[in-house]
């Protein structure tokens, strides 16, 4: 197990309303993993969203707080529910129902099941003792920070807005020859955000030149489906970006376009803050 399995930045009493998350860019493999796993550490790679922790980093520089996952994805799935597993995969203890998600059924549950090109992960299944140490390792603590971050910033300044850091393999161009997206601003079509959240996020990713669309292909996971609560003040959206923007060509390594990327996401946080402290705030703090 990775200890700890993610870096939290900025101090408890926070400076912004404003939580950045990187669920994804783990890349700590444990030393055990290469007793379960039929793959190497290279075929799991595909599951990172590759050095996304670095693209934050001129934001976290300017005073705004993150969480960035150190434990891989392979290991477990931080935007997925507990209940997104493959019961033929992990054993669970009597009573549990898995959610049967279109992504536990490309095997991509809470523990990933199998990999594109490299076939499936893990050597035999997980124990319930297994999974639990999993979840108890690193899922339930990502959520309970992200949860107790969340509640201190809102606590602080009657508002939370959580900006969720992914990035996407190229996309093609959609029909009708429009230019392919470069960035997804995802809020479950509305409903983890106030409108304005994601609409501000659409005009930075224009103003530093990407092309930008809401929600498709990616509206976002389970992240913003357990941390949202609009009613209360606590906003969340998903931003994935092209990783071939700041990776090489192989998308393998940090590649001559990070900075520009990095400059995006700093603007980002910025405005985000400037969104939600210019707002009314209607619910009152605690």
């Amino acid at each position: 197990m990775v200890n700890p399995p993610f870096v939290r930045f900025g101090c408890a009493d926070p400076r912004h309303p404003l939580l950045i998350s990187v669920p994804h860019s783990g890349r700590d493999y444990p030393p055990g993993l290469a007793l379960l796993s039929r793959l190497s550490v290279a075929q799991l790679r595909p599951l990172e969203d590759r050095f996304a922790d670095l693209l934050i980093e001129d934001a976290v520089s300017a005073g705004h707080a993150a969480l960035v996952a150190r434990m891989p994805r392979a290991w477990v799935d931080l935007n997925r529910s507990e209940r997104e597993f493959d019961p033929g995969l992990v054993s669970v203890e009597d009573g549990v129902v898995p959610l049967a998600t279109a992504k536990v059924r490309g095997g991509l549950g809470v523990v990933p099941r199998r990999v594109l090109r490299g076939g499936d992960i893990w050597r035999g299944r997980l124990s319930a003792d297994a999974f639990e140490a999993r979840l108890v390792g690193a899922h339930r603590p990502w959520h309970n920070e992200i949860a107790e971050m969340l509640g201190a910033m809102r606590k602080n300044f009657g508002v939370a807005v959580l900006l969720d850091v992914h990035s996407m393999p190229p996309l093609s161009s959609p029909p009708g020859g429009a230019p392919a997206s470069q960035v997804v601003v995802g809020d479950l079509f509305g409903r983890s955000a106030r409108g304005q959240y994601s609409r501000s996020a659409m005009l930075v990713a224009e103003r530093h030149g990407f092309v930008a669309r809401l929600n498709t292909p990616y509206a976002g996971g389970h992240i913003l489906e357990r941390h949202s609560q609009p009613a209360r003040g606590i906003h969340a959206i998903q931003v994935e970006i092209d990783r071939s923007l700041y990776l090489d060509a192989a998308l393998d390594q940090p590649g001559n376009g990070l900075g520009r990327v990095r400059a995006f996401f700093a603007d980002l946080a910025d405005t985000l803050v400037e969104e939600a402290t210019a707002a009314p705030i209607a619910v009152a703090a605690e």
